[in-house]
């Protein structure tokens, strides 16, 4: 169990790619807070499974878009488990749209969710994280490559800014030995993008696997990030792809 004693807050994972992440790494034996925005039943859901693994675990809600509920998230879980080694943000929302139609509400969420949110979660955790400290972002394959015609550009924009702040902060983090990374997930199979949905049969053509990942792919790697064997790694962006950039 590699995290063993380790304490997490995974924003974002009442389901999906957040609800794999937190679970892997209660799996290898950290306790684990969650941020969820609506669905406390969901949430309390992936708490149980966490527990199961004879871990901590508490939901917390708190919308991404309201920098004083993350602010708050991190001191709940601080509060809760007694500390703060690791954090994930991975919540994140889609909007698409060309840019001459997309509305200025969508790309302030875009922008409030996808940027804001994780520069504030990392502000109110960098104090709580020791020696071996791990902030690990959640972007996107679309950081690097922006596929036409399916109204991505500004969402690619804010995945890429996580990319450029968290090179930015792993330089700045670098002489506490904590470390700062991105996990740029492909098509992750998932609510948000399911494999038989509009754009399924688009996305796996683009991929040199020919098909979705699933959200354990994406846990996995988090897991590894999170653990003293990525010690070495920092300020990279380390995509999940299928070969989808090759």
């Amino acid at each position: 169990m590699t995290l063993l004693g380790k304490r997490a807050l995974v924003t974002g994972a009442s389901r999906g790619i957040g609800a794999a992440i937190a679970t892997a790494l209660a799996a290898e034996g950290a306790d684990v807070a969650i941020t969820y925005e609506k669905s406390a039943e969901a949430a309390a859901e992936v708490v149980a499974k966490i527990k199961a693994f004879g871990v901590k675990s508490v939901a917390i809600q708190a919308d991404s878009a309201d920098p004083a509920a993350v602010q708050a998230s991190v001191a709940k879980t601080v509060a809760e488990l007694g500390g703060l080694d690791i954090l994930v943000n991975n919540a994140g929302i889609l909007r698409l749209a060309e840019v001459k139609d997309m509305s200025l509400d969508d790309i302030n969420a875009l922008l409030n969710v996808n940027v804001r949110a994780p520069i504030v979660a990392s502000q109110a955790a960098i104090p709580h994280l020791g020696k071996g400290g791990r902030i690990i972002n959640i972007g996107s394959f679309f950081a690097d490559k922006v596929p036409g015609g399916a109204g991505l550009p500004v969402y690619a924009l804010t995945k890429s800014a996580l990319t450029a702040f968290s090179q930015g902060l792993a330089r700045e983090l670098g002489s506490r030995d904590i470390t700062v990374n991105v996990v740029q997930p492909g098509s992750i199979d998932t609510d948000m993008n399911p494999a038989h949905g509009p754009f399924g049969e688009n996305l796996r053509s683009l991929t040199a696997l020919g098909r979705y990942g699933t959200v354990d792919d994406i846990g996995h790697m988090v897991a590894f990030l999170a653990s003293d064997k990525a010690q070495y790694i920092t300020g990279t962006a380390l995509t999940v792809d299928g070969g989808a950039n090759a």
